[in-house]
């Protein structure tokens, strides 16, 4: 039974990729999908970690890892947002 719940979340993390490489209008679209992965993987971890009775420490470190992620692409959209006032990647040169 557990091996179903493998290919879900597999599979929901390839749904997630997938979301990621082909939203590309918006930074905060790509910043939920990339939020989607890092659950998706954290359900992953915390499935193998169950399944191979190891210690949960890795998730508490993963958890941390993706919230300063997550505070960090927050940070650059609304520095991104106040210099060219708004979050289009069309508008946004990097060469600037």
């Amino acid at each position: 039974m557990m091996n179903f719940y493998f290919y879900i979340y597999i599979f929901i993390f390839f749904i997630g990729c997938f979301m990621f490489i082909s939203n590309r209008k918006h930074l905060l679209s790509m910043l939920l999908c990339l939020e989607y992965i890092v659950l998706s993987l954290f359900m992953l971890l915390y499935m193998y970690l169950l399944m191979m009775s190891y210690e949960f420490y890795i998730l508490l470190i993963f958890l941390v890892f993706s919230v300063c992620e997550g505070a960090l692409g927050l940070s650059i959209l609304v520095s991104m947002i106040r210099t060219h006032g708004n979050d289009y990647f069309q508008s946004f040169n990097m060469l600037c």
